[in-house]
């Protein structure tokens, strides 16, 4: 399971501009089955994005990091113990 945290950089005053290639984008990361779970990294400081598979070339896709809007991180985590309602992770 990965975790990539997308962190505002440089040019984050191009992310108005680029947010509708961003949120296609991600839409397409959930419908191949890639991306759990998307979300806000508060306060106003980025997002973050639960996956299911190595994804570097993805991420790199994605308009926010080619144009330098956010900076991405990838934490690769092994899940050894969840809560019940996430006991799919294990597989």
């Amino acid at each position: 399971m990965f975790v990539v945290l997308l962190k505002f950089a440089d040019n984050k005053g191009k992310a108005g501009h680029l947010m509708e290639s961003h949120k296609a984008w991600l839409q397409r990361g959930f419908d191949d089955g890639i991306f759990l779970m998307a979300g806000s990294l508060h306060p106003g400081l980025g997002g973050a994005i639960m996956a299911m598979s190595d994804l570097q070339k993805r991420v790199n896709a994605d308009p926010f990091v080619a144009e330098r809007v956010v900076s991405a991180e990838i934490l690769e985590i092994s899940p050894s113990r969840v809560d019940d309602r996430l006991k799919s992770l294990l597989a």
